[in-house]
């Protein structure tokens, strides 16, 4: 939300400068994310200064140029040379002197002492488009004769300068939606600032409202009470429908809105004023004299306002005449009714709409306006009327015409303030720290909050309909601290601490032990929204839409269900790092996924949903960076492999008692599972080509998808135990054998320690070979075997004992040949 700093100055006397509100205005919780400066002509014509050209001759090298002396009041005179048809020797004009910057645009252009032709030229005669005062570019811009020399042409023609700031607006300040609003809470931390109660709100005053005739009467009829709790509105006629006058338009274009008409102006400078949204109709297209505020059937077709054909939903709220729908009530006008040069007679709207009704039609139609905005965060029922006469005041002031009938109120069930109690033990508790009663209630009633009861224990306060969050005490309290001030409240020298017995396993140490080596390994961690879009699950043959968990009010489309696998959100990133250029992609993620129970819809809620955490790890591009003494290649399934294993060995999982199986699936390809007690407990493989295509991805990825709810589950009961080095030597062996190209490593190493438990200690493969010597359907295998016995030195008849019985086993249930 952006923010006026001479529009604050309107409603408040002060002299604080924009730096030194900035941090005022964020510790009332109105964040400042942004400052920017606003001129109203670009450049605000620094140095350019009006002169009179003295002397005019033509160039002596150049037809179509003119040498002048110029008087800019400095007792000198200046060279220019000048390309204008129209400059002539008496006239009053605009020079931009050396050093200044014009502005086309995007680009910039500093005036330089040059030679031109061999003549000299100090400065620019400009014309009006080059100073952004206009768009004729036929000749330079001539002033009047009486007009100053050596006066600065910002302050000829009255430059507006401005400071912005970019507010960071949470959800719950309904109330701060607008230049008042703000205003208010700045009224309240200046006096509380300055330990004074002299800063008032000045709102604009509404007392000169009065109806002129009753030509133009238009009945207002609201169908659907609760969509639309109240709605307002009066008509005028006989308006004149033109270009804003400047300080409106500067006003508008300081917020980065771009002036329309004088009319709709108005509706969005109100809105900005008040943060009440309004709506201006063309009279003549309300057939049968009638706004109806109703619902229209599911599908039907409406062209909004961006002239796009809308399908609208059946519970979408439309503003009506007798026979069409008009506008999208709280979002967004129509192609037909709205405000034009030719509108003579306007039927002048402002209405509360219910939140949620606004809210969900916005993310329907992908609709984000600032009136959507402020409606679906709850705007004020009881400033309704407030607005709709400051705008029709502000129609007659400009526009001319004449306030047509009565205000139309349809408001059956007013809203009133509500009372909240506060006890000052409360506060003191809540905040930590004793503040003068008179303090608190200064600072409440700044925030016009009305204390109509005291006592010595608390406050009896109505709290203004503006104020949809502030329902309970605490939020009061939130109220007063935040304009007492965080920063002022001390903190205590003691520190309150108590023994806490952590349940183990501690998941957050293992995480955070398991994420340091995986940082140490060369992976960087990301961190993806659980959110995601619901297409990722209806294309996909792995995760079934039906298990989706939607939101019932969603973001966006993008943004619409939980997460069913984190693999679809590293894709994303490397997506993104790949449109970027960063090809070398180690990443891992900590983070939940979410189902939903198709069995289970009717249970308690609680049962309904399943969640639990994985650990992702994603790779693609090169091994390690290049480099002349180190050969790099690309990533494969066995780096990530044996990453996955090193976390198990780390996490003391004996990789023996979990079986590893192969597989396919519209996810992966070339893919490993690990299981334990019938559970994938890790899977990894190669990303298919298809998936990778979604993303536009064109490069290989491999990832791997760790339960680590399960993993936790599996870890050993007992902390790792000391083992001394051992005593007497391993001897290490070598077989090479033929075998079938379908047998596994993870098969011969099994049943080589199934056959020799007691002294094989490890079993490693450091070749494979296929092709010449080996037949069709073979491969060569290349096997190391560590053996040792913790008691004694082997001796080569054990030794060749135990080879000859594992050979034999690798013969009778491989068909191993000895190479």
């Amino acid at each position: 939300m952006k923010i006026s700093y001479n529009w604050l100055k309107q409603y408040i006397d002060f002299e604080t400068s924009p730096e030194e509100l900035s941090p005022i205005l964020t510790d009332t919780g109105l964040e400042v994310e942004g400052m920017e400066k606003f001129q109203s002509i670009k450049g605000g014509l620094e140095g350019i200064v009006i002169g009179e050209v003295k002397k005019c001759e033509k160039h002596p090298n150049a037809d179509k140029l003119s040498v002048t002396e110029v008087d800019i009041g400095d007792d000198r005179m200046l060279p220019v040379v000048c390309g204008a048809p129209n400059v002539a020797a008496g006239q009053k004009v605009l020079v931009a002197t050396v050093g200044t910057k014009l502005y086309a645009g995007d680009e910039i252009f500093t005036i330089k002492k040059a030679k031109i032709r061999g003549e000299v030229s100090e400065g620019m005669i400009c014309a009006e488009d080059e100073l952004g005062l206009g768009t004729s570019h036929d000749g330079i811009m001539v002033l009047d004769e009486d007009v100053q020399v050596g006066a600065e042409a910002k302050k000829y023609f009255k430059v507006e300068e401005d400071v912005v700031f970019e507010i960071g607006l949470t959800p719950n300040r309904t109330d701060a939606t607008s230049h008042i609003g703000t205003a208010r809470d700045l009224v309240a931390a200046l006096n509380r600032l300055h330990n004074a109660r002299s800063y008032k709100l000045k709102a604009p005053s509404v007392t000169r409202f009065e109806v002129d005739n009753h030509d133009l009467d238009i009945e207002v009829i609201v169908e659907d009470h609760k969509a639309c709790p109240r709605y307002t509105g009066v008509t005028l006629s006989g308006i004149r429908v033109g270009e804003s006058p400047g300080w409106l338009k500067n006003k508008l274009n300081a917020l980065g809105l771009r002036p329309i008409n004088n009319v709709v102006d108005i509706t969005n400078y109100v809105l900005h004023e008040t943060g009440q949204p309004l709506h201006a109709f063309d009279a003549k297209y309300i057939t049968g004299n009638k706004v109806i505020i109703k619902k229209l059937p599911d599908n039907t077709l409406f062209v909004t306002l961006d002239e796009e054909e809308r399908k609208l939903h059946a519970d979408d709220l439309m503003i009506c005449n007798e026979s069409d729908g008009m506008c999208i009530a709280g979002v967004f006008g129509g192609a037909t009714s709205g405000v034009t040069e030719k509108t003579e007679d306007i039927f002048l709207e402002s209405a509360y709409f219910d939140p949620t009704h606004i809210r969900k039609t916005s993310k329907r139609h992908m609709l984000q306006t600032d009136a959507s905005f402020r409606f679906e965060r709850g705007a004020d029922p009881n400033i309704t009327e407030y607005a709709l006469k400051r705008a029709a005041i502000l129609i007659k002031e400009i526009a001319g015409g004449t306030i047509s009938s009565e205000i139309k109120d349809v408001y059956p069930e007013p809203m009133e303030r509500w009372p909240v109690e506060v006890a000052y033990e409360t506060v003191d508790r809540l905040i930590g720290k004793t503040i003068n009663h008179q303090v608190i209630k200064d600072i409440l009633t700044d925030l016009e909050m009305e204390v109509v009861e005291e006592t010595a224990d608390g406050l009896r306060l109505l709290i203004p309909t503006f104020k949809a969050d502030v329902t309970r005490d605490v939020d009061v309290i939130e109220e007063i601290i935040r304009i007492y001030g965080y920063n002022n409240i001390e903190f205590s020298d003691k520190i309150y601490s108590s023994v806490q017995l952590r349940p183990r396993p501690d998941r957050e140490k293992l995480q955070n032990m398991i994420s340091d080596y995986l940082t140490s390994q060369g992976l960087s961690e990301i961190m993806n929204n659980s959110l995601t879009k619901s297409e990722y699950a209806e294309r996909s043959d792995v995760f079934e839409n039906k298990n989706s968990v939607y939101l019932l009010n969603p973001l966006s489309q993008d943004l619409n269900v939980l997460r069913q696998t984190l693999l679809f959100g590293g894709l994303e990133v490397v997506a993104y790092n790949l449109n970027r250029r960063v090809n070398n992609l180690k990443l891992y993620e900590f983070g939940k996924v979410y189902r939903l129970k198709e069995d289970r819809k009717g249970e308690d809620t609680r049962e309904k949903y399943h969640e639990e955490k994985h650990l992702m790890l994603i790779f693609s591009g090169m091994k390690q960076v290049e480099n002349w003494n180190a050969v790099t290649g690309k990533v494969d399934l066995f780096d990530v492999k044996g990453l996955v294993e090193g976390i198990l060995t780390k996490l003391g999982i004996e990789r023996e008692k979990l079986v590893l199986e192969e597989y396919e699936n519209e996810l992966f390809t070339e893919a490993l599972a690990y299981i334990v007690n019938n559970r994938k407990l890790v899977e990894a493989g190669s990303v298919d080509q298809k998936q990778l295509g979604k993303f536009d991805v064109r490069q290989e990825v491999f990832a791997a998808v760790i339960n680590w709810d399960l993993l936790v589950q599996h870890l050993p009961g007992t902390d790792k135990l000391y083992r001394p080095v051992a005593k007497f030597p391993e001897v290490r062996r070598d077989l090479a054998l033929m075998l079938d190209a379908a047998v596994k490593f993870d098969d011969l190493k099994k049943l080589a320690f199934h056959t020799e438990r007691k002294l094989l200690k490890s079993v490693g493969l450091f070749d494979i070979y296929q092709g010449d010597k080996i037949p069709a359907g073979k491969k060569s295998y290349a096997l190391s075997f560590i053996l040792r016995d913790e008691g004694k030195t082997l001796n080569e008849k054990v030794i060749d004992k135990v080879m000859k019985k594992i050979q034999s086993a690798y013969e009778q249930n491989y068909a191993a040949e000895l190479r």
